[in-house]
């Protein structure tokens, strides 16, 4: 495996799944979210309806790269969807 390259650990709670993403520093936030919900639910489901959260926030900017936000090789991130379900 290269420097390059982060091993991240992306939870998908929708799914109840975590995925291993193998992204480079320069990804943006957006490139990772996609590519984690393709991993965890397959085709390409629409990421705008999902927001990412790191170190419990949420990420605002998804414009922003994975070395602006300093985020470690084995880091842990949650995409989970933006707009909460009810409880019945």
């Amino acid at each position: 495996m290269s420097p390059d390259v982060l091993t991240l650990r992306v939870s998908v709670p929708d799914v109840w799944d975590l995925v291993t993403v193998e992204a480079a520093p320069d990804w943006t936030v957006e490139r990772l979210k996609s590519e984690a919900l393709a991993a965890a639910l397959g085709g390409s489901p629409d990421a705008a309806r999902y927001e990412t959260k790191f170190r419990g926030g949420i990420v605002l900017d998804e414009g922003a790269t994975l070395a602006s936000l300093a985020v470690p090789n084995g880091a842990s991130l949650i995409v989970l969807p933006a707009r909460r379900r009810p409880v019945r």
